[in-house]
C-alpha cells in the first residue's frame, strides 16, 4: 500500500475480510468513476449480510458496511445506505460516492454536510506522502476537482495519484466507522 499507512482486513474480522480478500483486500485502488459494481457475485453475497452482524461492536456499522459497497463499486447500495445515516460519516461517504458518479456540485454538498471529519489530519498526511498537498488541512472540495481532472486522463500520473489518494481516503473512512465504540 501506500507510504506509511498498514491497513489489514484481518483487522475487521473472518467475515469482513473474507469479502475484502475477494477484491484485493482493502488495498486495491478503486477506479475515480467506476463504471459497475467490481464483481456482481461479491455485491449478492455482501448483500446477505447486515452491518450489525458484520460490525457488532464499530462505531458506526452502517458507515462501514456503506464503505464496503463503496469499495467493490456498488454506488446505489452505498448510496442506499448513506443517504440514511444521519451523521458525518454517512454524509462523507455520500460525498464520495457522488464524486465517483461522477456528481462534483453534489458531492461537495456532501461534504460540506460533513464537515471536518476526524480522518482529516491522517488523509492530509498520507495524501502529502502520496505526492498530493491539499494544504495544511485537508480540503474535499480541492480533492473533487483534481479526481475531475484526473479521471479526463486515463492513464496519466494524476489518474493514479487520484486514485491512491482515494483508496488511503476509504481505508482511513472505513476504519474509523469500523473501529470498535470507545467504553
Amino acid at each position: 500500500m501506500g507510504e506509511g499507512l498498514e491497513f489489514s482486513a484481518a483487522d475487521y474480522g473472518t467475515a469482513v475480510a473474507e469479502l475484502l480478500d475477494l477484491g484485493g483486500g482493502g488495498k486495491r485502488p478503486m477506479r475515480l468513476v467506476p463504471a459497475g459494481p467490481e464483481s456482481r457475485s461479491t455485491v449478492s453475497r455482501l448483500k446477505t449480510f447486515d452491518a450489525r452482524t458484520l460490525f457488532p461492536a464499530a462505531r458506526a456499522p452502517e458507515g462501514a458496511m456503506a464503505g464496503l459497497f463503496l469499495y467493490f463499486s456498488a454506488l446505489d447500495e452505498a448510496h442506499s445506505i448513506a443517504q440514511d445515516l444521519k451523521t458525518p460519516d454517512g454524509s462523507y461517504w455520500h460525498g464520495i460516492m457522488h464524486r465517483q458518479e461522477p456528481d462534483p456540485f453534489n458531492a461537495g454538498y456532501w461534504f460540506r454536510r460533513a464537515g471536518a471529519h476526524p480522518v482529516f489530519p491522517e488523509l492530509n498526511r498520507q495524501a502529502r506522502s502520496l505526492g498530493f498537498d491539499s494544504g495544511r488541512d485537508w480540503n474535499p472540495f480541492q480533492f473533487v476537482e483534481f479526481c475531475e481532472q484526473a479521471r479526463r486522463r486515463p492513464g496519466s500520473d494524476e489518474e493514479n495519484l487520484a486514485m491512491r489518494v482515494q483508496l488511503v481516503e476509504w481505508q482511513l473512512l472505513f476504519d474509523y466507522c469500523a473501529e470498535a465504540k470507545k467504553a
